[in-house]
């Protein structure tokens, strides 16, 4: 194959490949941390093992909390480590982002999800997909780049942060409001989400979540006549859902590539339904009294395309709700915003897809394909808030596996991702182009 960085390149692969086991035990570390979200476990104990492993490699780390953000509190501090190592020359900064964050485990397990454990050459574990593989495959990338190549020109950061699987209000987007992602201070941005290793993500959809409330009167579950079920509302919801906006929605597609090829259409999912008396958790040591259910609330979640405007999307949803008011007797409902995010895509001619988009072609030997993720990640607040378009997602993992049982990261594809990440920094920071970059006017963040 060609490779356009010959010697150069072929050194910093060498470099990776001699992390390997190195590589293997910094995800196994990371997975075995289980900082699951919600509610933010282990955030401060991640941060400042990534801030030991970063200092040693002559990072200088800091420890932000983002204190006052959605979900910080003192039982769950929301901690972020930010590392920054300043080349021999002035030049551009390139900033490899992760999330220290995971979902919750689920059923269905046949592995420990926080063991780590090492398999057949992948390793398990909840995050190890999503995205702990990606966050060790930038580490062992940039100290491989720094051993080879220590008179470069600009910075290298590195970032842990929380908060991405529910929305990055106390991650990301804090950082980005306190300057962190301001293009004076960082040009380049790759986010190793699991995207496949020969994929560059230039995006994502946009997504509105919402909660839909139906109410009623509360009754003798003997005599619901003299009541009025507000779950049986939600069911004519449900089913004004099933007759009319599912079939809509399906017909709606985008011109963007996003992957797979089923969220190429508008989407909408039923996040969760709750109505009545919750029940205990063990329902065998008590029953809830027999009441008609006076309130239902529902929570939905909207993906939607480029070709769409957020107005759109809310007046689909408040239609509906308008056209089951007029079909039911006593029907009301509440209909409350949650979260909203636009879609977003990065130019493909764009300097980080395209060095990204050649290191590829060079470590794999094939060429970069390019897509946009059906879920949203911490893009969106490096886009809004920090007004940075240079950004892009590249990462090792396969995107199917993200948020399964039994998720895994195979070790190849990491050594891959890493190679084409530190080719990346080559290009970026210890090649010609660096003789014209703007100088960063800041070292820290704005406060």
């Amino acid at each position: 194959m060609a490779d356009g960085q010959g010697d150069r390149g072929r050194q910093l692969d060498r470099l990776v490949e001699d992390r390997r086991d190195d590589l293997i035990a910094l995800t196994r570390d990371l997975v075995r941390i289980p900082t699951l979200n919600p509610p933010g476990d282990h955030y401060l104990e991640i941060c400042e093992y990534l801030s030991r492993r970063l200092s040693k490699s002559g990072f200088e780390v800091q420890l932000i909390r983002a204190e006052g953000a959605i979900g910080d509190s003192e039982r769950y501090p929301r901690w972020n480590v930010v590392a920054r190592r300043e080349g021999a020359h002035a030049g551009e900064c390139v900033h490899f982002n992760s999330h220290i964050d995971v979902v919750e485990v689920g059923r269905g397990w046949t592995k420990d999800p926080f063991g780590g454990e090492l398999s057949d050459g992948r390793i398990y574990g909840r995050g190890t997909c999503d995205m702990k593989g990606g966050l060790a495959a930038s580490i062992i990338a940039a100290e491989a780049f720094l051993e080879a190549f220590p008179d470069f020109s600009g910075a290298v950061e590195i970032s842990g942060t929380a908060d991405e699987e529910s929305g990055g209000q106390g991650g990301v987007a804090y950082l980005a409001e306190k300057g962190f992602f301001s293009p004076e201070r960082v040009q380049h941005v790759i986010i190793p989400e699991p995207l496949n290793k020969d994929r560059v993500c230039l995006g994502h959809r946009g997504v509105w979540w919402a909660e839909i409330e139906t109410f009623g009167e509360i009754a003798h579950g003997s005599m619901p006549f003299l009541g009025d079920s507000a779950i049986r509302h939600m069911g004519a919801v449900l089913s004004e859902m099933e007759d009319s906006l599912f079939p809509a929605l399906a017909q709606k597609r985008t011109a963007m590539p996003v992957v797979p090829e089923g969220a190429r259409q508008s989407t909408l999912n039923i996040n969760s339904i709750h109505g009545g008396q919750a029940e205990l958790d063990d329902y065998r040591a008590s029953l809830p009294s027999p009441c008609v259910a006076d309130s239902c609330r529902m929570v939905i979640d909207r993906r939607f395309l480029m070709e769409e405007t957020i107005n759109e999307v809310r007046a689909e949803i408040t239609d509906l709700l308008e056209r089951v008011k007029g079909r039911r007797d006593r029907f009301s409902y509440d209909l409350r915003p949650m979260h909203e995010v636009l879609p977003t895509m990065t130019r493909r001619d764009a300097p980080v897809v395209e060095t990204v988009s050649r290191a590829i072609r060079e470590v794999l030997g094939k060429d970069a394909q390019y897509v946009v993720s059906p879920g949203t990640y911490d893009q969106k607040h490096i886009d809004r808030i920090g007004r940075l378009k240079n950004c892009i997602a590249y990462g090792p993992g396969i995107l199917d596996l993200a948020h399964k049982p039994d998720e895994w990261v195979g070790v190849d594809d990491m050594v891959d991702s890493a190679k084409v990440m530190g080719r990346s920094l080559i290009e970026l920071l210890a090649g010609d182009r660096h003789a014209s970059a703007p100088q960063p006017t800041s070292k820290e963040g704005k406060n």
